[in-house]
């Protein structure tokens, strides 16, 4: 059951009541995520201007819809700081219901907005949203919860490990009818990550990471275009104007940066050579403008913000705090996932998938539920440090019943 009392109805305000001098929030996980999301913004200035004058007329047309989307996400941080961790967990299966309703939105005709053969977007005017960035947050959060309730079930045998499997396989009915391959991988790898972290035991993950590998292998096997692109990835220069062009340009791009790069806003790749440059394969041009060292000091950023996901989710778990450690832990998987993806992407290592760099490439739905993923995170590190004061001050406050009594 829910133990409300656990979980306190906090706002920051009350962050005054902090211990003296400490920070009411994970200033290195703030931090990281602020710079990435500004590197983001210089560089999809740099790599989005020439495709916007040729396609919109305006080369400003992508800085300025960046720009609006990064106000809408202050406004999200905003309103998700606000909201005590308790009301997340109270809601779960709300939140599972609301994510399978999106999904099932996207595949309706008028509803859904299909692009490049894909519905994944539902028309929101002057905003599409990605049904399956919001429906991987509401997972995580319906897992947190189930684990938090069926933890000993889990632990104990199989049927607490299948129970969750269900909803999950709901959801990767309707990525692959979208299709959408690349969440398919990043839900189901977030899922059996947490419920492994939960204490699943070391050969039920085994069987359930071949079966999953297995079904991986056969919707690869069953659709032409992922084998062309499973294949390509091995060798881009084989074809290098049609399977293996995207893999191809990318490495050129890292070529010409060499260690420093060519400067910012000197990228050739970028000037209709690379596809989707300012999306998937921007990272391919931070690495022809920064180069090798600019490269790496992105990898740095997820790197850090990466490990303080799982170090606040660690903590929250030696305080108690399931929830929230299962929550910090499933977005630690969802923000490694996608970047370890979309680099490996980039760098020719994994075959080309349609998954965004978080909080980097451009886009809102990305960038809103990264932004709000990251502030619950805040939100969690400060209710535990409100609770470790709490503690703190309740020992020191305790009087010895020897003192009492002389």
């Amino acid at each position: 059951m829910l133990n409300r009392a656990a979980l306190p109805k906090l706002h920051w305000p009350a962050a005054l009541d902090l211990a003296p001098g400490r920070m009411p929030f994970d200033a290195m996980l703030a931090l990281c995520a602020i710079a990435l999301v500004l590197t983001s913004f210089v560089m999809i200035a740099s790599a989005s201007m020439d495709v916007a004058a040729r396609d919109f007329g305006s080369p400003t047309f992508f800085i300025l819809r960046q720009s609006i989307y990064i106000g809408l996400s202050l406004v999200v941080v905003a309103f998700v700081s606000i909201i005590p961790v308790w009301v997340w967990h109270r809601h779960g299966a709300t939140l599972l219901v609301l994510g399978f309703v999106l999904l099932v939105l996207v595949l309706i005709p008028g509803i859904g907005r299909e692009v490049n053969g894909s519905k994944r977007w539902i028309g929101l005017g002057f905003f599409n949203l990605q049904a399956s960035e919001v429906a991987k947050m509401c997972m995580v959060l319906f897992m947190s919860g189930y684990l938090v309730r069926r933890l000993s079930e889990v632990r104990s045998g199989w049927w607490g490990v299948v129970k969750p499997i269900i909803p999950l396989a709901f959801y990767v009915a309707l990525l692959i009818l979208e299709p959408d391959f690349g969440a398919t991988v990043i839900l189901m790898g977030t899922v059996m990550g947490m419920i492994f972290l939960g204490g699943m035991r070391f050969g039920q993950f085994l069987v359930v990471v071949v079966g999953a590998a297995f079904l991986a292998y056969v919707m690869a096997i069953f659709q032409p275009y992922r084998m062309q692109r499973l294949t390509s990835f091995q060798d881009p220069w084989a074809d290098p104007f049609g399977t293996g062009y995207q893999l191809s340009q990318a490495q050129i791009a890292f070529g010409r940066g060499e260690w420093f790069g060519t400067g910012l806003g000197n990228s050739v790749q970028k000037l209709f050579y690379l596809p989707e440059a300012h999306t998937d394969f921007i990272y391919s041009v931070l690495s022809e403008e920064f180069g090798l060292i600019g490269a790496l000091v992105i990898v740095v950023l997820y790197i850090l913000l990466v490990s303080r996901l799982f170090l606040i989710g660690r903590r929250a778990e030696k305080l108690h705090q399931f929830f929230m450690a299962y929550t910090c832990y499933g977005f630690g998987f969802i923000f490694a996932g996608q970047a370890l993806i979309n680099i490996g992407v980039n760098v020719g290592a994994l075959p080309t998938k349609g998954l965004t760099l978080p909080l980097f490439s451009y886009g809102g739905s990305s960038l809103l539920v990264s932004a709000a993923m990251i502030t619950l995170v805040l939100r969690i590190d400060y209710e535990l440090k409100k609770l470790q004061y709490s503690k703190q001050e309740k020992g020191r406050n305790t009087v010895p019943r020897r003192a009492r009594h002389g």
